[in-house]
C-alpha cells in the first residue's frame, strides 16, 4: 500500500509568518504617513517628531537580544504571543498620544513590544523547514514585510484624505487608523497561539512523511546567551555591521521619505505623494523574492551558499549606494523616486541571506544571533531619524546631503559583506 503524501502544515506556518510580517510593517510604517497631521495636532517640530521615530528604534534594538533569547529558551509560540499583543496595544496608544512625552513613551513601548518578532519567526523556520527551503521562506517573508509597508502609505493616505484637489478618501482621523491596525495584531496573536506549536512533531496536522521531510534536528542543549562565541566571531561582527549600515539607509524609507517628497516636489498632490511613498518598499519586496530565486541558481554555479550570500550582499548594497546617488540627478519626482526604488530593491538582495546566515551560523542559538543582528540594525535605524533633521538644519534644508550619507552607508555595508562566512557555526571551532 502506497504511503500517504506528506502533509503541508509547514506552509500554514509560512502563512502565519507572511501575515505577521504584513501587520508588523503596517503598524510600523503608518506613523510616517500620519506624521504631518500628528505634528500639526501636537505642535511638534521635525526634530521632536524625530525623537518619536528614534524612541521606537532604541527600544526595538534594546529588546531584540532578550526577545531572541526568550525564543531559544521558551519557544516562539509563547514569545510571539507576547510580542504581537504588546506592540498592538501600543500601536493603538500611539494614536491617542496628546503631546511629545506621551508620543515618545508610546513609540518606545511599541518598539519594546515588537522586539523579537523576526528572530522568533526565524527560530520557527529552523524547526519547521528543512535547510533547502529556509532561504526561500525568508525571501517570501521579506517580500510580504516590504509590501505590507509599501502599501501602507497609500492605504493610510486614502483613509486620512478628506477630499478635494485630488485627495479623495475616507477622511478618518488618524486615531482610528491606529486603532484599526492595532486590532489586526491582536486577532493574529489569538489565532496563531491556538494553532501553532514550537515543534512540528507536536502538531496533529503533521504526518510522518512531512516530519521526515522537515528533519527537525533541534536539540535540548544549553540556551544560555553565547556571548563568548558571538564576540569572538568575525562573521558575526560583519553581520552586525552590514545590518547596521543597511538599516541606517533603509529607515529613511519608513520615516522621513513622505516628508522628503512633500518638500522636494511641491507640485505633487497628497495622493500622488502617497503613491510614490509606496515605491521603495514595493521594490524592496521584489528584491527580497529575487534574492531567493537568484540564490538557488548562484549556489549551483558557485558551489557555495556562503559565497552566494557574499556576492548578493556586496553587489546588492554597492549598487544600492550608486542608485541613491543617481536619484539626485533627477529634477522630476518620478525619475528620482524610481532610482530610490531601485536602490531599495538592490539592497534587499542581501536580506534573505542575512537571516539565512543567522540560521546557519547560529544553530540552536539562532534566536540570540538573529536578535543581536537585528539589534545592530535598529541602532542604525534609531540614529538615522534623528540625524536627518540635524543634517537638514546644518545644511539649510539640503536633502542631498542626507541622501549621500545613506549611499555611503550602503557602500560600507557592501564592504562588510566581503568578510561574512556563513559556513562558520557558533558552536564549532572556526577554521
Amino acid at each position: 500500500m502506497k504511503p500517504p503524501p506528506a502533509s503541508r502544515a509547514r506552509f500554514v506556518v509560512l502563512f502565519f509568518a507572511i501575515t505577521l510580517a504584513i501587520v508588523t510593517y503596517v503598524d510600523r510604517v503608518c506613523i510616517s504617513q500620519a506624521a504631518p497631521l500628528m505634528q500639526q495636532d501636537m505642535g511638534l517640530t521635525k526634530t521632536q517628531m524625530g525623537y518619536a521615530f528614534t524612541a521606537f528604534g532604541i527600544a526595538y534594538g534594546l529588546f531584540e537580544i532578550p526577545g531572541g533569547w526568550l525564543g531559544d529558551r521558551f519557544g516562539p509560540r509563547l514569545v510571539l504571543l507576547r510580542v504581537v499583543s504588546l506592540w498592538s496595544i501600543f500601536t493603538i496608544a500611539t494614536g491617542w498620544a496628546w503631546n511629545l512625552a506621551s508620543l515618545v513613551v508610546s513609540r518606545f513601548l511599541f518598539g519594546a513590544g515588537e522586539a523579537g518578532c523576526f528572530p522568533n519567526i526565524t527560530k520557527a523556520f529552523t524547526h519547521w523547514f528543512p535547510p533547502a527551503e529556509r532561504v526561500r521562506a525568508q525571501a517570501v517573508l521579506w517580500l510580504s514585510a516590504r509590501w505590507g509597508g509599501a502599501f501602507t502609505p497609500l492605504i493610510v493616505g486614502w483613509m486620512l484624505a478628506t477630499g478635494g484637489e485630488g485627495r479623495a478618501g475616507l477622511g478618518i482621523h488618524y486615531k482610528w487608523v491606529f486603532l484599526l491596525f492595532g486590532m489586526l495584531g491582536i486577532v493574529w496573536a489569538v489565532l496563531f497561539y491556538r494553532w501553532f506549536r514550537d515543534h512540528p512533531r507536536d502538531h496533529p496536522s503533521v504526518n510522518a512523511a512531512e516530519l521526515a521531510h522537515i528533519n527537525d534536528t533541534s536539540d535540548g542543549g544549553s540556551h544560555e546567551m553565547p556571548w563568548r562565541a558571538l564576540f569572538s566571531s568575525s562573521t558575526v561582527w560583519m553581520l552586525w555591521l552590514q545590518y547596521f549600515f543597511m538599516s541606517y539607509a533603509w529607515y529613511f524609507y519608513i520615516t522621513w521619505f513622505p516628508t522628503y517628497l512633500r518638500e522636494q516636489f511641491l507640485t505633487l498632490t497628497e495622493m500622488q505623494r502617497a503613491l510614490l511613498a509606496c515605491v521603495p518598499l514595493f521594490c524592496g519586496g521584489i528584491g527580497s523574492i529575487a534574492s531567493g530565486l537568484l540564490a538557488a541558481k548562484l549556489d549551483r554555479w558557485l558551489g557555495s551558499i556562503s559565497l552566494t550570500r557574499r556576492v548578493l550582499g556586496v553587489g546588492g548594497m554597492g549598487a544600492a549606494g550608486v542608485m541613491l546617488l543617481v536619484s539626485l540627478q533627477f529634477s522630476n519626482p518620478l525619475g528620482s523616486v524610481l532610482a530610490v526604488g531601485l536602490a531599495s530593491l538592490l539592497s534587499d538582495l542581501s536580506m534573505p541571506g542575512s537571516w539565512g546566515a543567522c540560521m546557519d551560523v547560529g544553530g540552536r542559538h539562532t534566536g540570540a544571533l538573529s536578535g543581536s543582528m537585528n539589534m545592530a540594525g535598529q541602532i542604525g535605524g534609531a540614529i538615522a531619524p534623528m540625524a536627518v533633521p540635524l543634517v537638514l538644519s546644518a545644511t539649510n534644508n539640503n536633502w542631498s546631503v542626507n541622501i549621500a550619507l545613506f549611499a555611503a552607508a550602503y557602500f560600507l555595508g557592501a564592504v562588510c559583506w566581503i568578510f561574512v562566512h556563513s559556513d562558520h557555526r557558533l558552536q564549532e571551532p572556526h577554521p
